[in-house]
């Protein structure tokens, strides 16, 4: 069983960076794509970032972002640690969500139990 764990939230000023982390264990197979989303309350999951997984295949590594953080936003991944990061600068108070990751691998679509980021001066 695949479990995810975000971690990196926190209060940050406006201007201000982040990191975000989200870490996959168990037996994980067949990942072919991962995300993140955050969610304000009230509000339905927003997709802020994705990365394509494909071996060898030309869109292997392949990211898109949000238009609300391009230029703004960064995801990188470490395969070798089971990885994903989001690099989250020039923060504004509209990027206060909590973040969740998301990973589809097979027909399973998991979730991390979600960070708070919170920008705010």
């Amino acid at each position: 069983q695949v479990q995810l764990v975000e971690s990196g939230g926190g209060l940050v000023q406006p201007g201000g960076s982040l990191t975000l982390s989200c870490i996959a264990s168990g037996n994980i197979s067949d990942i072919y794509l991962m995300a993140w989303y955050r969610q304000t309350p009230g509000n339905q999951r927003e997709l802020v970032a994705t990365v394509l997984f494909g071996g060898a295949t030309s869109y292997n590594g392949i990211t898109n972002y949000a238009d609300s953080v391009k230029g703004r936003f960064t995801l990188s991944r470490d395969n070798s640690k089971n990885a994903m990061y989001l690099q989250m600068d020039s923060l504004k108070s509209d990027d206060t969500a909590v973040y969740f990751c998301n990973m589809r691998a097979g027909s399973d679509n998991l979730w991390g139990q979600g960070t708070q980021v919170t920008v705010s001066s």
